[in-house]
C-alpha cells in the first residue's frame, strides 16, 4: 500500500465522518429525528455517537503520519512541538469563534428587551461557551501530539491506558463534592457527576453548554479520555505505516484488534456505561475498535479490491473538513436564528421557513426533517467540490 492509497482511504473515511456530522447536526426539525440520527439520551450509543470519536481517531492517525514525515525530513523536536501547540491553539480558536459568532446575543429575551447593542455584546461574552467540538479536537490533538513526539508506541499505549483507567477511577471512586456519594452512584445524573462539578468550578455555569448550564458534553475533565481516543488513532497510524508488512496482514490485525476492543468496551460498559456525554473509558475503547474496523473496511475496499468509483463524494468532504464544519456551523447559526421573518404574527427562522415550505408541506415530519438535512449535506458538497476542483485546501 503506497502513501497515495493510504491517504485516499483516510480522506474517504474522514469525509464519511464529516458528512455524517453535517447530516446529524442539521435536521429540518429537532423534534422529528429518526432514532439512529439522534444521540443516545444518556447511557448507550447510536450511530450518531460514533461520529465524533471517529474523527478524533482520524486526527490521531494523521498526527502520527504528519509528525513522522516531518521528522524524516529533518525537523527537530522543538520545531515539531511548536507546530503541534500552534495548530492545536488555532483549532481551539476556530471553535471559540464558532461559539461566539456573531459576537452579540441576537435571540430575543425579556432580560435584553431594552438592551443596547453594547449590552448585547457584553451579554454574549458573559455567557460564552468555552468548550465545544473544535475546542476538544484542539486540546486532544495538542496533548496526543506531544505524547506522540515524546514516546514510542509502547509509551503511547501506556499513556492511553493510564488516562482511561485514571478517568474511570476518578468518575467512580472519588466522592463528588456536595453530594456525599461516590461517583459510581451518580452516573445516571448528568449534572451530579464529577466531571459536571469540575466544569462548573473551573469554567462557571454561564460558560457551559446552553442546553443544560449544569454540565457540558465537551467539558474539560471528559477531554482527558478524548486524548486517549486520539492516541488510539496514532497507534493505528503507526501500524499502517509499517509498509514492510503486507496489506492483508495489516488489515487482518486491524479487524481483529478492532473487534476485540469493541468486546472489551461493551464488557467495561457493564460497570462504566458507554456514554458520549461523559466520554467514558468504555466508550473510548468501544468506538476506537469500531473506528479501526471501519477504516480497515475502507482500506480493503479501496486498496484491496480497487473499488474507487464510489469515493469521490467523500474525498471532497474529507479534503476540507475544517471548511465543512466551521462553514456549515456558521451557516446553521445564520439560517437557524439570525435571519428571521414575520409570519402570522410570529418570528420564523429562515431554516424553519425552508423546512416548512419545501419539505414539511408534502412530507410527514421525520422524512421532511431528513430531507432538509440531506439537502444541507448536498449543498455543502456543492461548495466543497468547487474548492476541490481548484485545489484549495484550508488547513491550520
Amino acid at each position: 500500500m503506497n502513501t497515495r492509497e493510504r491517504l485516499l482511504a483516510l480522506d474517504v473515511f474522514r469525509g464519511m465522518t464529516v458528512a455524517g456530522m453535517l447530516l446529524v447536526n442539521n435536521p429540518g426539525s429537532w423534534g422529528a429525528i429518526y432514532p439512529p440520527l439522534a444521540h443516545a439520551a444518556w447511557h448507550g450509543w447510536t450511530p450518531t455517537d460514533l461520529i465524533f470519536p471517529f474523527f478524533l481517531f482520524i486526527v490521531g492517525i494523521t498526527t502520527h503520519l504528519s509528525l513522522s514525515a516531518r521528522r524524516a525530513r529533518g525537523d527537530d523536536t522543538a520545531v515539531l512541538v511548536r507546530q503541534v501547540i500552534r495548530r492545536g491553539a488555532l483549532i481551539f480558536a476556530c471553535g471559540l469563534f464558532l461559539t461566539w459568532f456573531p459576537g452579540w446575543t441576537y435571540t430575543p429575551s425579556a432580560e435584553l428587551a431594552d438592551a443596547s447593542f453594547g449590552d448585547k455584546v457584553l451579554h454574549r461574552l458573559a455567557h460564552l461557551r468555552i468548550m465545544g467540538v473544535l475546542q476538544r479536537i484542539g486540546l486532544a490533538y495538542t496533548l496526543a501530539g506531544l505524547v506522540t513526539l515524546r514516546f514510542a508506541w509502547r509509551g503511547q499505549a501506556a499513556v492511553a491506558a493510564g488516562l482511561l483507567l485514571g478517568y474511570w477511577a476518578l468518575m467512580t471512586l472519588v466522592p463528588v463534592p456536595g453530594t456525599g456519594q461516590l461517583g459510581a452512584a451518580l452516573l445516571d445524573e448528568p449534572s451530579q457527576v464529577l466531571s459536571a462539578w469540575f466544569d462548573r468550578r473551573v469554567l462557571g455555569e454561564a460558560h457551559l453548554w446552553s442546553g443544560s448550564r449544569t454540565w457540558d458534553p465537551e467539558g474539560l475533565l471528559s477531554t482527558l479520555p478524548a486524548v486517549a481516543t486520539a492516541l488510539l488513532g496514532a497507534l493505528c497510524g503507526a501500524w499502517l505505516a509499517q509498509r514492510e508488512r503486507a496489506l492483508g496482514d495489516r488489515l487482518a490485525a486491524m479487524f481483529a484488534v478492532g473487534a476485540i476492543a469493541m468486546v472489551i468496551g461493551l464488557c467495561w460498559g457493564w460497570v462504566f456505561p458507554i456514554n458520549k456525554g461523559l466520554w467514558t473509558s468504555s466508550y473510548v475503547v468501544f468506538t476506537g475498535g469500531m473506528a479501526a474496523v471501519s477504516l480497515a473496511t475502507c482500506l480493503w475496499l479501496i486498496d484491496g479490491l480497487g473499488l474507487r468509483g464510489w469515493t469521490r463524494f467523500f474525498v471532497v468532504y474529507g479534503t476540507n473538513p475544517l471548511v465543512a464544519f466551521l462553514g456549515s456551523g456558521l451557516m446553521a447559526r445564520l439560517i437557524g436564528g439570525m435571519i428571521v421573518f414575520e409570519r402570522d404574527g410570529a418570528r420564523v427562522s429562515l431554516q424553519a421557513l425552508i423546512h416548512r415550505e419545501l419539505f414539511a408541506s408534502w412530507l410527514s415530519p421525520k422524512p421532511a426533517s431528513l430531507a432538509f438535512a440531506l439537502c444541507f449535506v448536498l449543498l455543502w458538497y456543492g461548495i466543497l467540490v468547487q474548492l476541490h476542483r481548484r485545489g484549495i485546501v484550508v488547513k491550520v
